[in-house]
């Protein structure tokens, strides 16, 4: 079982960046798939998540700035995010877990987790 996160980097406030989170060894088709992220000194928050029946979840702190979505054909989920700011700055990972109800489960509920990648972004 894998999932390898990429696509992080060093991006100017304002900027933009595509994560991706490709999955192997497991029916990614029966598992909905979490974003979470970390900075340093902080606890691991969540930061959006996809079901499989493709609804998608965000965090307050995110929304109307990311955009999860799904490719299962490539078992691959992205996570488009725009407008960046200095307090998206993190280690972005992202977690496969069984299906879910109304809400993105907490990160226990995960199976599965990347290694992560890291998104730093400048003021």
């Amino acid at each position: 079982v894998q999932l390898v996160e990429s696509g992080g980097g060093l991006v100017q406030a304002g900027g933009s960046l595509r994560l991706s989170c490709s999955a192997s060894g497991f029916a990614f088709d029966d598992y909905a798939i979490g974003w979470f992220r970390q900075a340093p000194g902080k606890e691991r928050e969540g930061v959006s998540c996809i079901n499989l029946d493709r609804r998608t979840f965000y965090a307050d702190s995110v929304k109307g700035r990311f955009t999860i979505s799904s490719d299962n054909a490539k078992n691959t989920v992205y996570l488009q995010m725009n407008s960046l700011k200095p307090e998206d700055t993190a280690v972005y990972y992202c977690a496969a877990s069984e299906p879910f109800g109304n809400q993105c489960p907490a990160a226990s509920y995960y199976d599965y987790w990347g290694q992560g990648t890291q998104v730093t972004v400048s003021s």
